[in-house]
């Protein structure tokens, strides 16, 4: 299970459910990170869609002591552009982690 580090309005947001994705920028580090949890893009009718682990689970941690807050995450990863609303930067490519279910 991946643990990563977020600031508290993003945290805030996916913990109330209002933010649905969180972005880290492509670089060497994530790429050997999520590697294994890559979604693997498949065409089904004409429309690519993603199939990946489904047990994907990811740990926010509002800070970076074991004892700051933190949610975990049941998550889809694939490269994609994301939400200026939500952090991203327009026309940028990130690792996008598609949140799918708040945990706990």
């Amino acid at each position: 299970m991946l643990i990563l580090p977020i600031k508290k309005k993003w945290f805030d947001m996916i913990k109330s459910g209002e933010k649905k994705e969180e972005y880290r920028e492509i670089k060497p580090y994530y790429t050997s990170r999520f590697r294994e949890y890559l979604s693997i893009p498949c065409i089904i009718d004409r429309t690519t869609v993603h199939i990946a682990n489904p047990k994907f689970e990811v740990i926010f941690r509002n800070g970076y002591n074991h004892n700051s807050p933190s949610i975990k995450c049941r998550c889809v990863v694939y490269t994609g552009q994301g939400k200026e609303e939500w952090g991203a930067e327009l026309n940028k490519e990130y690792y996008v982690l598609e949140i799918l279910e708040v945990l706990d």
